[in-house]
């Protein structure tokens, strides 16, 4: 089956040469998500915000491959403060909760200061 990439229209995507999502058969891969807003590209400083932002463009992302948060796999979730975790915990849960995919959580340093949360995910339609 031919690879498909699906864009975002972020401008890292051609800068850094990646896509939001690669189909490849039966699978789909959405790269690191992170929170900025997908309408006006601002990064809330509110991990919620990011969160639910994170999770708006990953569904879009999900859904232009033919996908859907319900055959998502696997989630890893990357966020700057260990005390993130509940806020986003829940904020996961209310997409995830009844599927209950694979999941990690790593505490980490990202590319810019004020991102707080990142989000990628595989989905699966076997």
């Amino acid at each position: 089956m031919p690879r498909q990439l699906i864009s975002s229209g972020s401008p890292f995507e051609a800068q850094v040469g990646y896509s939001r999502a690669v189909v490849q058969g039966d699978w789909c891969f959405v790269a690191g998500t992170t929170g900025a807003d997908p309408e006006t590209k601002a990064m809330p400083d509110d991990v919620v915000a990011q969160g639910r932002n994170a999770l708006k463009v990953i569904g879009k992302a999900l859904d232009e491959a033919g996908f859907a948060f319900a055959d998502v796999v696997r989630v890893t979730y990357y966020i700057t403060d260990a005390a993130y975790w509940d806020v986003m915990g829940e904020i996961a849960g209310s997409v995830f909760g009844d599927i209950r995919p694979a999941a990690s959580c790593v505490i980490a340093g990202l590319v810019k200061p004020d991102m707080k949360i990142e989000i990628e995910v595989t989905a699966f339609k076997g």
